[in-house]
C-alpha cells in the first residue's frame, strides 16, 4: 500500500520540463586607477527532463542590474528667456547600471503579465513610490530618466543579442561601462515560451574598488578631513607644477 502511495505521489509531481545551467566569464570586476569598463560573456545550456516543446519557440533573456539608490529627477522650462528646474519627482530606487540581452524582439520574448510580476524590463526597474503625489504625470518623468541613462550607456536593451544554438545552447556579451557604481550586480535569465516565464535562475557579479582607487575611497569615508587635506596639497602641487613649466617655456 506505501508503495502505491508513493507512486501516485511522484506521478501527481509535475517534472520541472527547463531549467537553466549557467556560466560567467568572470564573477568579479576590479575597478583600477586604469579601469575603462569590462565585458562581462554570460553561457549556459537548458537542462531538459521532457522533450523540447513544439507548440512555442523557446527564448532567453538576460539583465545585469547594478546597486539601487534614490535619485531625484528634475524637469527645466524656459521662464522669461531662462532655464531653470519647474518640477521635480523623487524617484525610490533606480539601479545604476541595468542591461538586458534577448534572443528575439522584445514583444516576442515577454509579456506585459510576467513583466510586471518579474520586473524585467527598465521601467518596471525603477520604483516610484508616491510619485502621483508629487507631480501630474510621473511617467514622463521616469521616461526621462530612462532616456538620458540609456544615452550615457547606464541602461541598455540590446534585443537579439543572445545567441540561441538549437534551443539548447545559449550565449551573451554584456558590455559594463566604466563609470560603474561599487556593489554587487543581480544577473538573471529567464526563459520564456510564448511571452511567459518557464524558468528563472539568479546569481550576483561582485564589482569592488582596487588598489590606489581604493584606498582614496576607504580615506574619503573613513578620514575625510586627512582626504580633503590631500586632496588640497595635490590641487596646489599641481598648480604650482604648471605655473613653473610655464615660466620655463616662456624664459627658454
Amino acid at each position: 500500500m506505501r508503495a502505491i502511495l508513493v507512486l501516485l505521489l511522484l506521478l501527481a509531481t509535475p517534472l520541472k520540463a527547463e531549467e537553466v545551467v549557467l556560466g560567467l566569464s568572470r564573477d568579479q570586476v576590479s575597478i583600477s586607477t586604469n579601469f575603462d569598463g569590462s565585458e562581462v560573456i554570460i553561457y549556459g545550456a537548458i537542462k531538459r527532463e521532457v522533450p523540447i516543446p513544439q507548440n512555442e519557440p523557446i527564448q532567453v533573456i538576460v539583465t545585469i542590474s547594478g546597486p539601487q539608490a534614490p535619485i531625484t529627477v528634475r524637469r527645466k522650462d524656459r521662464v522669461l528667456g531662462i532655464w531653470v528646474n519647474t518640477d521635480a519627482m523623487d524617484v525610490s530606487a533606480a539601479p545604476s547600471f541595468y542591461a538586458i540581452s534577448t534572443s528575439a524582439p522584445w514583444q516576442q520574448v515577454l509579456n506585459e503579465a510576467d513583466d510586471l510580476r518579474h520586473n524585467v524590463s527598465i521601467p518596471r526597474r525603477i520604483r516610484s513610490i508616491g510619485a502621483w503625489s508629487q507631480v501630474a504625470n510621473p511617467q514622463e518623468f521616469i521616461d526621462a530618466l530612462v532616456r538620458i541613462r540609456m544615452a550615457n550607456g547606464l541602461y541598455v536593451l540590446d534585443e537579439g543579442a543572445v545567441d540561441l544554438r538549437e534551443s539548447t545552447l545559449f550565449n551573451t556579451a554584456i558590455q559594463m561601462p566604466a563609470n560603474l557604481t561599487e556593489g554587487e550586480y543581480a544577473t538573471r535569465v529567464f526563459l520564456t515560451r510564448g511571452g511567459k516565464v518557464v524558468s528563472k535562475y539568479e546569481t550576483s557579479i561582485e564589482v569592488r574598488k582596487v588598489g590606489l582607487e581604493r584606498w582614496l575611497y576607504n580615506l574619503s569615508r573613513q578620514q575625510p578631513l586627512v582626504y580633503g587635506l590631500l586632496s588640497l596639497a595635490i590641487a596646489i602641487a599641481a598648480g604650482w607644477g604648471a605655473s613653473a613649466a610655464f615660466r620655463l617655456m616662456r624664459s627658454g
